[in-house]
C-alpha cells in the first residue's frame, strides 16, 4: 500500500515537471525589432537629418567580460561622423605671450588706463640673432652687466641693447576688431589685464558613439539605437514599441524562471517520495517525532497523531506484509507528508 500510492504520486509529479519542462523548451523568446526604422544602415553609408549629413564610419562587436571563468557578453557599437561647417573655436593668449599674429610673430602685451585693459597691442618680435650676424663688428652673444643686457662690437665697445636694436613696431587692436591668427580671421572678443580672448568660426568634423538600445540626439532629434545583426544599424523614435517589447521580454523570463522552479521542485519530490516508499517502517517513528518537536521548537503546542480525530483512521497506517508472512503496520507516505494539512483539517 505504500509503495503503491508513492508511485501514483511519482507518476503525477513526473507528468508535471515534464510538462514544465516541455514549455520551457519549446517557447519562443520574445526580441527586440522594428519593422519600419527611421534608418536601417551599414559600415559606410551616409545618410541625412536635416540640413545635416552623416557617415557611418564602423559597426563592430566587442567582447566583454569572461575573466576568471566569467559570462562574456557581446556589445555592439557604431561610430558616426559629420562635419561641422560653423564650428566655434576660441583661444586665449597672455599677457607678454609670443604668437604668430597676422603671419608674423608678435608679443601680446595689454594696454591699461587706470587699473582697466584698454586695448591689445601686437608688438614686432625682433630677430636679435640676425640683426648681430649681419653686424661684422659686433660680437654674436650679448653680455649682462648691472642686470643690463650690452652688445659687443670691435671687441671693448659696449652698447646697451635698447639702443643698439631699432625700435620694435606695434599694432593696437581694440575690441571687436579683426584679425589672422592660425590661418584663420579671428575676432578680438574678450580683453582682460591677463590675457586676450579670440573667436573665429571654421569647419569641425565630429564623432558619435552609439550603443546598443540607448538613445542618441542627431541634429536636435532623439533616436533609439538598435542592432538587428552584427552588421546592421538601426535609428528609430518608436520608443512605445521599444518599452512594450522590453516588457513582454521581462514577463517571458519571469514565466520561465517559474517554469524552471516547478521542473525542479517536481523532480525533487519524486526523489523523495521513492526514497521514503523504500524507508523501513521503524524510521517512521522517528520522523513523526520531528514533526512534532519542530513545532515545539517555535513555540506552537502541536497534538500528537494518536489525539488527533480523523474520519478515517485506517488512512494513517498501512499494512505491510514481509516475504515470510509476518504483518506489520506503519503510517502511510500520503501521511507523513501530508500530517500538517492532516492535523489542520481534523482537528475539533
Amino acid at each position: 500500500m505504500q509503495r503503491r500510492a508513492a508511485a501514483i504520486y511519482v507518476v503525477l509529479f513526473v507528468l508535471l515537471g515534464s510538462g514544465s519542462y516541455a514549455l520551457i523548451t519549446t517557447a519562443q523568446s520574445p526580441s527586440v525589432a522594428f519593422e519600419d526604422p527611421a534608418y536601417e544602415l551599414t559600415a559606410q553609408d551616409q545618410f541625412q537629418i536635416g540640413t545635416q549629413l552623416y557617415n557611418v564610419n564602423s559597426i563592430e562587436t566587442l567582447e566583454q567580460g569572461g575573466g576568471h571563468g566569467g559570462i562574456t557578453t557581446a556589445m555592439r557599437k557604431a561610430e558616426f561622423q559629420y562635419t561641422n561647417q560653423s564650428a566655434v573655436y576660441t583661444v586665449v593668449l597672455e599677457n607678454n605671450s609670443t604668437h604668430r599674429v597676422n603671419g608674423e610673430r608678435h608679443r601680446v602685451l595689454i594696454r591699461q588706463k587706470d587699473g582697466n585693459p584698454t586695448a591689445v597691442q601686437l608688438q614686432d618680435e625682433l630677430n636679435e640673432s640676425a640683426i648681430l650676424a649681419a653686424d661684422p663688428s659686433a660680437s654674436e652673444e650679448l653680455v649682462m652687466q648691472n642686470n643690463t643686457r650690452y652688445v659687443v662690437r670691435n671687441q671693448s665697445e659696449l652698447i646697451s641693447a635698447s639702443e643698439y636694436f631699432p625700435q620694435p613696431q606695434a599694432q593696437t587692436i581694440s575690441m571687436g576688431e579683426a584679425l589672422r591668427y592660425q590661418n584663420n580671421s579671428t575676432t578680438v572678443r574678450g580683453i582682460t589685464n591677463e590675457s586676450v580672448e579670440l573667436r573665429w568660426t571654421a569647419t569641425r568634423t565630429n564623432t558619435v558613439d552609439v550603443s546598443n538600445h540607448e538613445n542618441v540626439t542627431l541634429s536636435g532629434e532623439t533616436y533609439l539605437v538598435h542592432f538587428p545583426d552584427t552588421s546592421t544599424v538601426q535609428l528609430t523614435q518608436q520608443f512605445g514599441e521599444y518599452h512594450a517589447q522590453t516588457t513582454a521580454i521581462a514577463q517571458f523570463k519571469t514565466h520561465k524562471n517559474g517554469l524552471w522552479g516547478i521542473s525542479i521542485a517536481s523532480m525533487l519530490t519524486v526523489i523523495f517520495l521513492i526514497g521514503f516508499a523504500y524507508l523501513p517502517s521503524r524510521y517512521w517513528g522517528v520522523m513523526s517525532y520531528f514533526l512534532l518537536i519542530i513545532p515545539a521548537l517555535k513555540g506552537e503546542n502541536p497534538r500528537p497523531p494518536w489525539d488527533m480525530k480523523v474520519h478515517n483512521p485506517a488512512v494513517l497506517v498501512g499494512r505491510n506484509t514481509h516475504d515470510d508472512g509476518r504483518t506489520s503496520e506503519s503510517l502511510t507516505v500520503p501521511t507523513v507528508i501530508s500530517l500538517a494539512a492532516i492535523r489542520g483539517e481534523t482537528q475539533g
